[in-house]
């Protein structure tokens, strides 16, 4: 079991709720987290679509932001695993989603 994963952006993966309900693989939750991300974010998910296994992963299995988050695509590009290690951070995308999301930056700011 992994015991902590932390995003390229500073999210700590195996906290959230979407890989904690592909992890256990739990319907309840993955309907229970649709309707937060809906609230939340005004995100339109259904229980089918709270699937992933991390930012880190390369199963393919990844919630639909998570597949398309610029963050992840330029780590990926540069071969890291999170943007601490990115001699250009931080950069104006990693900045912005830290603005969006305080916890992400003070767990980001513990890597450096």
């Amino acid at each position: 079991m992994i015991s902590k994963m932390i995003a390229c952006c500073g999210l700590v993966c195996t906290s959230c709720p979407t890989f904690l309900a592909t992890r256990n693989d739990d319907d309840a939750a993955r309907e229970k987290t649709a309707v937060l991300y809906s609230k939340k974010f005004g995100f339109n998910l259904t229980p089918e679509e709270i699937n992933c296994d991390g930012c880190l992963s390369t199963s393919g299995k990844l919630i639909a932001y998570c597949q398309t988050c610029e963050i992840r695509k330029c780590c990926r590009k540069r071969n890291l695993d999170n943007c601490a290690a990115c001699d250009e951070q931080p950069c104006e995308k990693l900045t912005q989603f830290h603005e969006f999301s305080p916890d992400a930056k003070a767990c980001f700011d513990s890597l450096l």
